[in-house]
C-alpha cells in the first residue's frame, strides 16, 4: 500500500513539474519512471532523498529568475536529457544496490548519496552562483556568469551547503547511521563531483568536445565513486 501511495506522489510530482513548465513532457515521464524503479528496487528512503534534490533544484532554478533572464541564462524548462544526465548514476546505484567484486560485496548507497550530492551541489552552485562574478577554473580570470567551467565563492558555498543537506537527509532517512559520517560523505563527494564538473566544463566542454549532459553525467559518476570509497 505504501508503494502505491508514493507512486501516486511521483505521478502528481511529474504532473506538477510539467504544469509549472519546470520539465518538458518527456522529462516528467522519465522522472516518474526512474522514481518508481528506485522505489521498488531500493525503497522509500532512497526515493525521498531524490525528492529532496528535486525540491532544492526546482527552487534554485526559480531563484533570481528576473536577473537570470536579463543575463540570458535562465533555463525555463528542463528536458529528459537533464533528468537523465543528472539522475542516471544515482538511478543505477539504487537499481543495483550493491555489486560483488573480488569476493567482496560492495554496497552502493554511498555512491547513491555521492551522486545525489553532486547533482545537488552542481545545480545550486550553477543557479545561485550566477549572482556573483565567477572565475574560470583553469585560468582564474574573471568571466561572465554562466560560462562553462567557471566557479565562484558564492556558488561553491551554496553547493557545499546543498550537499550537506543531502548528507543530513540521508541520516534522517536511515541510509547512514552516523550524522557526521553522512554529512562528510555527501559534502566531500558532492564537492569533488561539482569541481570535476567545472574542470570538465573548462577543459572539454568549452572546446566543444563534450556537451553539458556529458559533463553532468561524468560529474555525478565521479561523486558516486568518491562516495563508494568513503563508505567502504
Amino acid at each position: 500500500m505504501t508503494n502505491w501511495i508514493f507512486t501516486l506522489i511521483l505521478v502528481l510530482a511529474g504532473i506538477i513539474t510539467y504544469h509549472k513548465k519546470s520539465l518538458d513532457l518527456l522529462g516528467s515521464i522519465f522522472m516518474i519512471f526512474m522514481g518508481i524503479i528506485i522505489l521498488l528496487k531500493a525503497g522509500i528512503s532512497w526515493l525521498i532523498l531524490i525528492l529532496v534534490f528535486l525540491i532544492l533544484s526546482l527552487y534554485a532554478s526559480k531563484y533570481a529568475k528576473d536577473y537570470k533572464q536579463k543575463l540570458g541564462i535562465y533555463e525555463k524548462k528542463r528536458t529528459a536529457k537533464n533528468v537523465i544526465s543528472n539522475g542516471l548514476i544515482a538511478f543505477m546505484m539504487a537499481a543495483f544496490g550493491g555489486i560483488a567484486f573480488n569476493g567482496h560485496y560492495i554496497p552502493l548507497f554511498g555512491g547513491f548519496i555521492g551522486a545525489v550530492a553532486t547533482a545537488t551541489a552542481d545545480t545550486l552552485a550553477s543557479e545561485v552562483g550566477v549572482l556573483q562574478k565567477p572565475r574560470l577554473l583553469t585560468t582564474f580570470k574573471t568571466v561572465e556568469p554562466g560560462t562553462d567551467g567557471s566557479v565562484s565563492i558564492l556558488g561553491t558555498s551554496v553547493g557545499t551547503i546543498g550537499a550537506g543537506i543531502i548528507g543530513f537527509s540521508s541520516f534522517i532517512l536511515g541510509l547512514v547511521p552516523n550524522p557526521i559520517l553522512a554529512v562528510e560523505i555527501a559534502v566531500i563527494s558532492g564537492t569533488f563531483g561539482c569541481f570535476m564538473d567545472s574542470v570538465l566544463g573548462a577543459i572539454l566542454e568549452r572546446k566543444g568536445l563534450i556537451n553539458n549532459e556529458h559533463v553532468n553525467l561524468l560529474g555525478t559518476l565521479s561523486g558516486a565513486i568518491v562516495g563508494i570509497i568513503l563508505i567502504s
